[in-house]
């Protein structure tokens, strides 16, 4: 008897054992995990990110060095989608003083971005005369976020104004230094008074 309690005692810690190490091993293992930590470690401003454009070319954010920089993620179906006018107008008004807004196709909100990056390439530019840089279709929350986004939104990298993208259209203001110095939801519009004059503080500001 009391070796068949010992016996059972035995296996039921061996497995408890097991269960145990294979949980840490997930922790260890899992993708996100991995990947935060990889961002975390490697990345210390927008500038360390190359991204695909909307044609498939890559391009390093270190080329926007020095500039003031709008990151939106952006959708063609959504109800936000008339903001594309005001992104352009303010483009237009302050990219001679230095302001540019880069514009990231997102299908993470009710499949409001569908189409192929040459449909919204095409879409961009028929219906908003969009000038702006534009570019590959990315996600911008869950397992498969953009590591960009990640960096944008995690508290380790960006802790003042970190947290999940609400919505299509949320808007990060980067200084001329590369740091991380306003976001703005998806209600506030380009042409908000606030978001303005954050812009123009920081086109005024020097390096």
């Amino acid at each position: 008897m009391k070796k068949h309690l010992f016996l059972s005692l035995s296996l039921i810690i061996m497995a408890f054992n097991a269960n145990t190490s294979a949980a840490v091993e997930r922790g260890n293992n899992d993708p996100d995990n991995k990947r935060q930590e990889g961002i975390k470690m490697a990345a210390t401003s927008i500038y360390d990110f190359t991204v695909d454009d909307i044609d498939g070319a890559a391009v390093k954010l270190e080329q926007y060095r020095g500039k003031v920089v709008m990151i939106v993620n952006v959708a063609s179906k959504c109800g936000f989608t008339p903001q594309y006018e005001g992104l352009q107008k303010l483009y237009t008004t302050y990219k001679d003083s230095g302001l540019v807004i880069l514009g990231f196709p997102a299908n993470n909100f009710m499949r409001q971005e569908p189409g192929s990056d040459a449909d919204i390439k095409a879409f961009c530019s028929m219906n908003f005369g969009v000038t702006f840089p534009m570019f590959s279709k990315i996600s911008v929350k869950g397992e498969d976020q953009h590591p960009l986004y990640a960096y944008l939104t995690s508290k380790t990298t960006n802790p003042e104004f970190s947290g999940d993208i609400s919505w299509n259209f949320n808007k990060f203001l980067v200084s001329r230094d590369g740091k991380i110095i306003a976001r703005f939801g998806s209600r506030t519009k380009p042409e908000d008074a606030e978001l303005v004059e954050a812009v123009k503080k920081a086109l005024s500001a020097t390096e």
